[in-house]
């Protein structure tokens, strides 16, 4: 008789019956993994995949990396501390003198970090408690698109409705502004104008004595949106977000928990404007495959009294480790430079096969965060000649892409953005595995249309 608990409908099975309606991943990639090293994962039943989602960005160096598990044993050996609360550390010290050492020089020796519970959103969260705490006031300014997370806090500046509409009371006096994004431009606009449009109304919504809205303790962002679609701003967008919340005495917080430590090509998204914010999130990457959520702020922000934030898990020995590493390897210019050359020989790929099929709007990205927008050929075309998104027919590129080994996920307005969020040290071989894959299965869907 054969062994059902070698299969991988087995596991799934018993998840459904025990684990929260809320789970996702498992309903897009039915399988029970067994093993992982680098862009490879295999299941129960022996299939290897192409893993193109690496964590949702959290794996930059890939599954299992030799340097950080071997740190992470010599640790775990060794009998040092794993858990300390905020209690200091020489792998702390290290961590934190690494991590500064990443930052705009205007920034590098006036910062302060706090270390928080291990998600992203608590980063989030924490950081708003700063702001509000540091300036005494409440109202908060973020962008449609944004994704923040799922704390009442940080789910109140995510633009996405999903996740809001069944959940009420979130934190109160947020308040959305446009983002630039040129497929589907907000202002109807397009190009420059469009951007022009968003630097505007940011601005003058902001100085405007009537517009309803009390000075704002923080503005948010994200320099590239993820879930959102993978939207990167424009650097004259960031530079007047900067220019302006400087003037009117306002924090800018820069959220980099996914398309920071490297994704976009340079360490920090917001680099590419070549501004200074004043307060950064870190998390996903930068524990190295381990969980660590970190605010790296301006320390004229540093009001705080003793335990106005704190986290049990703040203190996490593996995860400083691990990062470390991380940004060893990541900020280094040759690094850097090949994620960047990966990523346009990517988009130039998929811009090729834009081209030849009907179902693709947009290619758009920087570095190795890059997405690919899915529409319906049969719709009415808007104003800008774009067509309406298709959710359906990304699904189906996802489904397909799974069949044929290729784990990758979905994104942006509808969920009609096939995103890449593979290892930053994924082999060139590899990356043909990736597009010849997609390429194959677009063309599926594509031709599939009647």
């Amino acid at each position: 008789m054969a062994n059902t608990t070698c299969t991988n409908e087995y596991y799934i099975n018993r998840q459904e019956k025990t684990e929260s309606n809320a789970r996702t991943y498992p309903r897009k990639f039915p399988l029970s993994l067994k093993k992982a090293h680098g862009s490879w994962v295999e299941d129960i039943e022996g299939n290897r995949y192409l893993d193109a989602l690496c964590g949702a960005g959290t794996l930059a160096l890939g599954h299992n990396y030799q340097e950080i598990n071997d740190k992470l044993i010599e640790i775990i050996s060794s009998g040092m501390p794993l858990h300390t609360l905020d209690l200091t550390t020489p792998i702390k010290d290290e961590f934190v003198t690494k991590l500064l050492s990443t930052l705009p020089e205007e920034l590098q020796n006036n910062a302060k970090v706090q270390f928080c519970s291990p998600s992203g959103t608590d980063a989030v969260d924490a950081a708003l408690k700063l702001c509000k705490t540091a300036t005494g006031r409440d109202s908060i300014i973020a962008f449609g698109g944004a994704y923040h997370g799922m704390g009442h806090g940080a789910l109140a500046m995510t633009g996405n409705l999903t996740a809001k509409n069944s959940v009420t009371g979130l934190m109160p006096n947020v308040h959305f502004l446009p983002y630039p994004y040129d497929y589907r431009c907000p202002f109807g606009l397009g190009g420059e104008a469009g951007v022009e449009a968003a630097c505007q109304i940011f601005e003058r919504t902001l100085k405007d004595p009537e517009s309803g809205i009390t000075k704002p303790a923080a503005v948010i962002l994200e320099p590239i949106q993820g879930e959102g679609g993978v939207i990167p701003a424009p650097a004259k967008f960031l530079q007047t977000v900067r220019r302006v919340t400087k003037e009117l005495g306002i924090p800018m917080i820069v959220d980099e928990i996914q398309c920071g430590v490297g994704r976009s090509g340079k360490f920090f998204a917001f680099e590419y404007a070549e501004i200074t914010p004043d307060v950064i999130l870190v998390s996903k990457a930068i524990g190295g495959s381990q969980p660590l959520s970190v605010v790296i702020y301006n320390k004229e922000l540093d009001v705080w009294k003793p335990g106005a934030h704190a986290g049990t898990f703040r203190g996490n020995q593996l995860a400083m480790a691990a990062g470390t590493i991380v940004m060893d390897v990541v900020n280094n210019k040759d690094f850097l430079n090949e994620v960047t050359r990966k990523g346009n020989y990517i988009r130039e790929r998929l811009n090729s096969l834009k081209e030849k099929v009907s179902i693709i709007g947009d290619v758009r990205g920087k570095g190795l965060m890059i997405g690919l927008e899915i529409i319906d050929p049969k719709s009415a075309s808007d104003s800008l000649g774009s067509k309406d998104a298709s959710g359906e027919y990304a699904m189906q590129i996802q489904k397909k892409a799974f069949e044929n080994r290729l784990i990758i996920e979905k994104g942006g307005r509808h969920g009609s953005v096939i995103r890449f969020l593979n290892a930053l040290n994924i082999t060139d071989e590899e990356t043909e595995v990736i597009l010849n894959t997609l390429e194959k299965v677009i063309s599926e869907v594509n031709n599939g249309i009647k």
